[in-house]
């Protein structure tokens, strides 16, 4: 399971998470240590100073009522025993340790201190001269230090900071997805129109580099397109009339046979030509469910009074180009059936792991040799003699450009039985 986000965006914006958090920490301890902790000292001397004053003197002597009355009278500091001071609120007063230790270092020896807060905030101390006595001293103008308002207010300003982040890394990141979508899109065979040249000054040289290379590639697409629509034109031409012209020799019918067999060999390279040019581009990506495809397919085929075995499991649909992809399947069906004399056997799956939709031909021909099986698909290439020369070598090229073309893969094995297999997957989704 991976926790840490892997895109820039997710990086990002957790970056500036963490940089909030500890700028926020360390401001929080650096406040403590140079505002907090020095004004709580400051009030510890102060309050030792005050307790001094009150044991002037009198540090072997027992302070009498009166004395106590007076002082607390002048001064607003109360002198009591133990006894009267739990009445007058010492029992409520909450016991500091780290005043208490501060207090004993100022004033000699062990010190308590504690602290009521009502309508005064009072300081209890226990002094070191006098143990059995309670110095009730009230400090106007001070509170208990609350720091639930700051922490609020850091994570508002951290919930804030992150947001404002979020959004201007989505803004920065836009021109990206639009640019990743359009790369896609040229994968496929499909030109988008220019893309906006908004961003960043890099996000922008990046947008325009990548237009002027669409706009190049599509020129070279449409070139090369009109390039073989004119051969094709210009070849059929004089094939047409050569056909005519076996059609008026009839001295030698093995001549015209001959010549009309090379006629048709040549109609269909020029066809596979085109098709491995065209690539059915044109057709609309639709949801589709690739076991009624492959259905279809083997109707057709079954005509020939071949054995074709189907083990179709129930699958999701796929977005796909149905003819191009229906072109696939006959394709590959039509050479497990040309090279093999047994049956042929169509089976279809999903890989839940890769989110995958696969479906398999396997036939029990001879099958290929494995230096020679990722050659097979390279335009022009054809197998060996086991599996036979004939045709233009274009068929498996034709058919690996119209896979990847739906981000797809297909692979060829040989079956231990005997035979080969086609493998073909189609990712569930197809950016």
């Amino acid at each position: 399971m991976k926790i840490l986000p892997r895109s820039a965006f997710g990086q990002t914006v957790l970056l500036i998470g963490v940089l909030l958090l500890i700028n926020q920490v360390v401001s929080f301890i650096s406040m403590s240590i140079y505002i907090i902790q020095p004004n709580a000292q400051q009030v510890n001397q102060l309050l030792a100073k005050q307790v001094r004053v009150v044991f002037i003197d009198i540090a072997d002597e027992a302070i009498s009522p009166a004395m106590g009355e007076a002082f607390q009278r002048e001064t607003g500091i109360g002198v009591y025993r133990e006894a009267a001071a739990m009445k007058l609120g010492l029992q409520e007063a909450v016991y500091y340790a780290f005043r208490s230790d501060e207090m004993s270092s100022l004033l000699g020896g062990p010190a308590e201190v504690r602290i009521s807060q009502g309508d005064e905030y009072l300081f209890w101390i226990r002094p070191p001269q006098a143990p059995e006595y309670w110095v009730k001293i009230p400090i106007n103008g001070l509170r208990e230090e609350n720091f639930s308002p700051l922490i609020f207010v850091l994570m508002i300003l951290g919930i804030l900071s992150v947001m404002g982040g979020w959004l201007f890394v989505r803004q920065l990141n836009r021109p990206l997805a639009a640019l990743q979508h359009a790369a896609h899109d040229v994968g496929r065979g499909d030109f988008p129109e220019p893309l906006t040249e908004i961003g960043t000054t890099e996000i922008v040289a990046v947008t325009r580099a990548f237009n002027h290379m669409s706009k190049g590639i599509k020129q070279l697409e449409d070139d090369r397109n009109l390039l073989m629509a004119g051969i094709s034109h210009d070849l059929r031409t004089p094939l047409t009339r050569i056909r005519l012209a076996t059609e008026m020799i009839a001295e030698d019918e093995f001549l015209k046979a001959g010549i009309e067999g090379d006629i048709q060999d040549m109609n269909t390279i020029i066809d596979q030509f085109i098709d491995y040019i065209r690539h059915d581009s044109k057709d609309k990506v639709e949801l589709a469910d690739i076991n009624l495809l492959i259905d279809e397919v083997v109707q057709s085929e079954s005509m020939l009074e071949r054995e074709i075995i189907i083990n179709a499991q129930p699958l999701p649909k796929v977005p796909l180009r149905y003819v191009a992809m229906k072109r696939v399947l006959a394709n590959l069906i039509q050479n497990a059936l040309r090279y093999s004399n047994g049956k042929t056997i169509v089976t279809s799956a999903f890989d839940k792991a890769t989110q995958e939709v696969c479906f398999c031909v396997s036939d029990e021909g001879p099958g290929i040799a494995e230096v020679d099986i990722e050659r097979l698909f390279q335009p022009f290439t054809q197998g060996d003699e086991a599996r036979g020369t004939g045709g233009s070598g274009l068929g498996l090229a034709i058919i690996k450009r119209i896979v990847d073309t739906h981000g797809g893969r297909v692979e060829l094995s040989n079956r231990v039985e005997g035979g080969l297999t086609a493998k073909v997957c189609l990712p569930i989704s197809h950016g």
